[in-house]
């Protein structure tokens, strides 16, 4: 089986507005705030005043014909099964007027195998934007709901920068790592997704630190975990699971030449190298986990570069401190 020569182009996008808040109600929480005189929080107070100033509609987008699924899958040949449950909900989105909707996906799965990287392209793919938020690191339970404005050193929480701060109402808003969010008693890091799972809750979501509701119904949820028995049953229970296996060596490989073409097309330098990666350097590449294939290729670009090279050789996969990241799973 041939590899894929170039990633796949989504459909040109049909992009709508929609209001993620109301302005009417942010003058409101902002006069009350005036009240309150030296008291006040001046972040909240120039939060609101950007909100203002900034308006709120967004773009809410949606495909104007199926996107070729077959040949993401063919890119990422161990997500066949939610690619092909997303590729029914969206022929259902595209037969009516009814805007782009799908239900929020929970992947199970051992670290590095490409789950990040899927989330990464299917936002590519729907042509909305994309936000991660890595939960393994973080301990405060406002991370995703944000914290009162009367804590010091308070701010809103991400959803709220992905949709207040972001250009889209639909984002693809990945939660990685979900099974590693700490907190304790007082602070659930997350509590706000019982809100946020749900359309209809969703929609009046209110984030700790502006106290304005916000509109996330139309959120794209992709969220990643290695062991689902720490996640809440409820949240579960708000999710399509779907375990996911480490791809073969033939499936390695074409993640690897995805990889490998996205990076060339994301950058103007990349112009100058082969629309395809060599074999041998393919197979060196494709032998790594796919979580590390994008800093080793990166990498593997700089030293062609750095020799007077506009082509990746062999040798160029030689950076010792990434390669050994990618030996040991980091």
């Amino acid at each position: 089986m041939s590899l894929p020569a170039t990633i796949p182009v989504p459909p040109i996008s049909i992009a709508g507005f929609k209001d993620v808040y109301r302005v009417p109600r942010v003058e409101e929480a902002l006069s009350e705030l005036q009240e309150l005189g030296a008291g006040a929080s001046e972040a909240l107070r120039a939060t609101y005043l950007r909100m203002i100033r900034t308006g709120g509609q967004r773009f809410v987008i949606k495909p104007s014909a199926l996107p070729d699924i077959d040949a993401l899958i063919g890119e990422l040949p161990n997500f066949e099964e939610p690619l092909e449950d997303i590729r029914k909900q969206l022929a259902l989105c595209l037969s009516s007027d009814d805007p782009l909707e799908l239900e929020p996906i929970l992947l199970l799965g051992d670290p590095g195998i490409g789950k990040t990287h899927f989330a990464r392209r299917l936002s590519k793919l729907l042509g909305t934007g994309y936000s991660f938020i890595g939960m393994s690191s973080l301990t405060a339970g406002w991370i995703l709901s944000g914290a009162s404005a009367q804590w010091k050193n308070a701010k809103p929480g991400k959803v709220f920068d992905a949709l207040v701060n972001g250009d889209y109402a639909n984002p693809v808003i990945v939660v990685d790592e979900i099974d590693k969010a700490g907190g304790d008693a007082q602070y659930d890091p997350l509590g706000s997704l019982y809100t946020l799972l749900e359309h209809d809750t969703a929609a009046e979501f209110v984030d700790e630190f502006a106290e304005v509701p916000i509109d996330a119904s139309d959120v794209v949820w992709i969220a990643t975990a290695n062991d689902a028995r720490s996640i809440p049953e409820p949240i579960l229970n708000r999710m399509n699971v779907y375990a996911i296996e480490a791809p073969d060596e033939e499936g390695a490989r074409r993640i690897a030449a995805s990889i490998y073409e996205e990076l060339r097309n994301e950058h103007a330098w990349g112009r100058a190298f082969p629309r395809e990666l060599g074999g041998e350097s393919l197979d060196r590449l494709g032998r790594m986990k796919p979580r590390e294939m994008r800093r080793m290729m990166l990498a593997a670009f700089g030293n062609a570069k750095l020799a007077g090279r506009s082509e990746v050789l062999p040798e160029d996969f030689t950076d010792e401190r990434v390669a050994k990241k990618a030996r040991i799973g980091f």
